[in-house]
């Protein structure tokens, strides 16, 4: 019998990381103390263009779109006066929006389905892990389930089961970071609005709750999500209780008809791992990071987190991956981490200042954006979440200084097609995106023009980059730029690994994008 991988939650993080593993010929069990999906609330619910993709890559992404709510259009509010608004731009053809939003037990709906009839995949609900130790060659997992305790074997382990990780206080990994004092109340509502257009709208300081701000989300199904900044002390049992929940809405609504889906009380956190790996488990999601919703920086990026450390784990485990690939994992998706706690630790500062000085920052920004829309851009209700890039990975075949110096790296700001970042999407004439022809391990990109053996080094078949697929680029694409008689080698989660001139060696850029190169 094959060895499987163990993933702890099966969540978004859990599933999809098993789907990502079973696209590589890998089995996995999947373990959840749960008895079942919960069903209940929105939780997570905006997901980022990039990871629709990796969504797709397991057969989700478009069901994802269609069970969701496109937007397109963002307002922000102070008092009683409109000071921002955005439009985001609408996809080409065949490609996926900038945003959707599918609450995340719609979510999990798709994925558990894919889950349970990959025949790779074997999911255990009402199983809690109660021991881990590792070997040199693999994992015990002692869990508790249905039928008493059981072990489970297996090469590597995910941990993605949230932000409570059983697997982490097993591991003995601290969570450090801090907490924010003020709470926040999530209500779902289905209503009818009278939006022309789905859309984000942000509230500073409206006389429905003021001092504090509101946040509004489309939902599918004429659901709208509302988040209310609360004081420490709210009590939502209470409001329910005595009627001011129904109040609270209808300051917002006003009188139309409405139904009170769910509601809920969180307090956001902003906290990390110190590393993202320990040895053979590596920690994906919640489970490494937690931070502020404002943004959508959440579950998109422990998406991001689960498909890195996927590939990774089955090329290990088919041998074309080096002793250095693993390890990769925390030096890629650690500072991804930082650079979205960064992001939102910003916008936590703006949102619910800190001291006087940051309350009047605040305000002045705010009352000057009344009058002068230029002040607007300097109002922060949430950079909206991005792919990472990783320049500096051991993994990537570094640009020159002078571009690594230039590269932009504020949130928003479009990035070069350098070595390290995710490469542009572009069409096909036969309708198909660039996208949809990454494989299971790499592809080397080349010119319409040029014969796709100048790269210098035919692969040989017992290397690590055995099963290169070479992909020739459409007449006329500039989204990336391929030297002349050369190539650019794209990793299988989509990333730049190098961008190879005449005479390059492929085989040393596909060493060091497979760990082989220390």
């Amino acid at each position: 019998m094959i060895e499987p991988v163990l993933v702890v939650g099966a969540g978004p993080v859990g599933m999809t990381g098993a789907l990502v593993l079973a696209r590589h010929g890998v089995p996995s069990v999947v373990v959840d103390a749960l008895p079942g999906r919960m069903l209940e609330g929105s939780r997570a619910i905006c997901v980022q263009r990039d990871v629709l993709d990796v969504l797709e890559r397991v057969g989700a992404g478009h069901e994802v779109v269609e069970r969701g709510v496109t937007w397109y259009s963002g307002r922000i509010f102070y008092r009683g006066d409109e000071v921002f608004s955005m439009t985001l731009p609408q996809p080409a053809p065949g490609h996926f929006p900038p945003f959707v939003n599918t609450p995340q037990n719609s979510i999990e709906h798709v994925l558990e389905r894919r889950v349970l009839a990959e025949p790779l995949i074997q999911l255990r609900y009402r199983t809690k892990a109660v021991a881990i130790s590792q070997d040199a060659d693999g994992v015990t997992l002692e869990v508790a389930g249905p039928d008493g305790p059981d072990t489970l074997r297996g090469s590597h382990c995910i941990a993605a089961d949230g932000n409570r990780s059983t697997l982490r206080k097993l591991l003995g990994v601290p969570f450090e970071g801090h907490s924010f004092g003020d709470k926040f109340l999530i209500t779902d509502i289905r209503a009818e609005f009278d939006f022309p257009v789905p859309e984000r709208r942000f509230y500073f300081d409206p006389e429905w709750n003021p001092g504090r701000q509101a946040l509004l989300h489309p939902q599918p199904d004429s659901v709208w999500r509302i988040d209310w900044q609360v004081p420490d002390e709210y009590d939502l049992t209470e409001e329910q209780a005595n009627g001011d929940l129904d109040k609270r809405i209808r300051t917002v609504i006003g009188d139309i008809d409405y139904e009170l889906v769910w509601a809920s009380l969180y307090r956001f956190h902003q906290r990390r791992v110190p590393t993202m790996q320990v040895d053979r488990v590596v920690l994906a999601g919640d489970s490494a990071h937690i931070m502020s919703p404002f943004g959508a920086r959440g579950m998109n990026s422990g998406l991001a987190d689960v498909e890195n450390a996927a590939w990774k784990i089955a090329a290990i485990r088919s041998g074309w991956g080096g002793p250095g690939l693993l390890a990769s994992y925390d030096l890629e998706r650690g500072p991804a981490t930082d650079e979205n706690l960064r992001v939102t630790s910003t916008t936590m500062r703006f949102l619910c200042p800190a001291d006087e000085g940051e309350w009047e920052r605040r305000r002045d920004i705010l009352e000057r954006s009344v009058t002068d829309r230029s002040v607007s851009a300097e109002i922060d209700s949430g950079k909206l979440s991005e792919p990472f890039w990783y320049l500096e990975s051991p993994l990537t075949t570094r640009a020159t200084a002078e571009e690594i110096a230039a590269f932009p790296t504020e949130p928003g700001v479009p990035r070069p097609p350098l070595p390290g970042v995710l490469c542009p999407d572009f069409g096909f004439p036969d309708g198909s995106r660039l996208r949809d022809h990454l494989g299971v391990r790499f592809t080397l990109l080349v010119a319409a023009d040029t014969a796709a053996d100048t790269v210098e080094g035919p692969v040989d078949p017992a290397d690590p980059g055995h099963g290169l697929e070479v992909v020739v680029l459409p007449q006329g694409q500039t989204s990336v730029d391929v030297p002349e008689g050369g190539g650019v080698l794209v990793r299988p989660d989509g990333f730049i690994a190098a961008v190879l001139p005449r005479g390059a060696s492929l085989d040393d850029a596909l060493r060091r994008a497979t760990g082989w190169v220390a």
